[in-house]
């Protein structure tokens, strides 16, 4: 392996094989003269290939053992790189002591994810950047209790690194296969900035793989809407939660958009109805979507109220976490069996009120706010009780040709 100036060359040191074992060395070599370096690794003999110059077999030590013996070899290049990034001699000696110095000159992933959050906080959302604190607190934890450090070079962070950190995601209780993933995926986002930025020259998750497993995403039917319309609460809080709900069902809004809705909102559509036109905290994208009646009935329901005469809102929502809790106790009430929380309206909207009516999946991508029919098509799919009334006209359709 030659780069300029510089060759690598990997090898086993037989003669100072014990028990049938060799150590494992790195030879550099630059510009006529070299030096080893000892990879700390020794492995048997008869497994090690002069003409690969890596370890045979697909054993879990021939991974790890080629995997790290990948590793050495870009962070050689590394220092190469920060060699001629500091205008300095390329040197054996040089590249050695790159190497082996303590990393203060090196970029670290603490370093990454500081200047990560620092450059972003302006950029993406306050709970999108939530979620980058959340797996920054979980790599740290992994670094203490895995490698008993508080950072590391970016350089050394390798497809061991990540597989490793995948499996410490994995003991957490509260995270689901799909919860891994996206912390990994976070992770693979940052790896890539570091590249963009010249911190790292080589790609970790280059044979990694990210996988989502497909999940069903809850919706109300028909008797279960019906049921929650119907309700009347003696708390104030699940009756407002309820008009949230049901407003969000027939107008496709996520939480954070009603929470944000005001009246600059309602405005009056080409064809005299209102109309909301507002755009999605989510993603900036422009919504224009009729209200049908009954959700301006909420909205009149709540024109005048107290909570709202201080501000431009137009509906009296609740912080989020008191939402969901108070669904939760909705659907205890109405022995509703699925997971009640906010975002079922959104799916509901999707499928029951607006696909199963007809609706072609186009208009529903405009309405929800979607870029993609790919991402509408996750929120809806065919309710049984749609495949029912098909199946049904297509039987009366049998019918009347047997008759006829």
């Amino acid at each position: 392996m030659r780069t300029s100036h510089l060759s690598i060359t990997f090898w086993q040191n037989v003669s100072k094989k014990i028990s049938g074992n060799a150590p494992l060395y790195v030879r550099v070599t630059a510009n006529g003269k070299r030096l080893e370096i000892s990879l700390g690794r020794s492995i048997p003999i008869k497994y090690w290939s002069k003409t690969t110059k890596r370890m045979i077999g697909r054993s879990n030590e021939s991974l790890q053992v080629n995997a790290h013996i990948e590793q050495v070899y870009f962070k050689l290049l590394e220092c190469q790189r920060q060699l001629n990034l500091e205008k300095k001699a390329i040197t054996a000696h040089a590249i050695k002591t790159y190497y082996y110095r303590d990393g203060n000159d090196q970029k670290t992933l603490v370093d990454l994810i500081s200047y990560h959050n620092r450059v972003m906080a302006n950029v993406i959302k306050t709970s999108t950047l939530s979620h980058y604190f959340t797996t920054e607190k979980y790599l740290l934890e992994f670094l203490e209790s895995s490698m008993k450090s508080k950072d590391v070079n970016l350089i050394d962070i390798s497809f061991e690194f990540i597989s490793d950190f995948e499996c410490f995601l994995r003991k957490k209780s509260r995270l689901n296969h799909n919860g891994v993933m996206k912390h990994l995926t976070r992770l693979k986002k940052l790896i890539n900035l570091a590249i963009k930025l010249d911190w790292l020259i080589r790609n970790p998750f280059i044979n990694f793989t990210i996988r989502f497993l497909k999940t069903e995403r809850d919706i109300l039917n028909k008797n279960e809407l019906i049921a929650i319309e119907g309700a009347s609460f003696d708390r104030t809080c699940l009756e407002i939660t309820k008009d949230m709900f049901i407003f969000s069902c027939y107008t496709g809004l996520s939480y954070i958009d009603i929470q944000e809705l005001n009246k600059g909102h309602i405005v009056k559509g080409n064809d005299g109805g209102l109309w909301i036109r507002t755009k999605r905290v989510k993603t900036n994208i422009l919504v224009k979507i009729p209200i049908l009646d009954k959700a301006q009935m909420i909205l009149n329901k709540y024109a005048k109220h107290y909570r709202l005469i201080s501000r431009d809102a137009v509906l009296p929502i609740y912080s989020n976490q008191k939402t969901n809790l108070y669904l939760k106790e909705i659907a205890g009430k109405l022995n509703i069996q699925k997971k009640l929380t906010f975002h079922v309206a959104r799916h509901t909207f999707a499928t029951l009120i607006t696909l199963s009516n007809g609706v072609p999946i186009e208009t529903v991508a405009k309405l929800l706010g979607h870029t993609k029919l790919t991402t509408t098509q996750i929120y809806a799919r065919v309710l049984d009780d749609k495949i029912s009334e098909d199946m049904r006209i297509v039987q009366e359709i049998l019918n009347n040709n047997e008759t006829n």
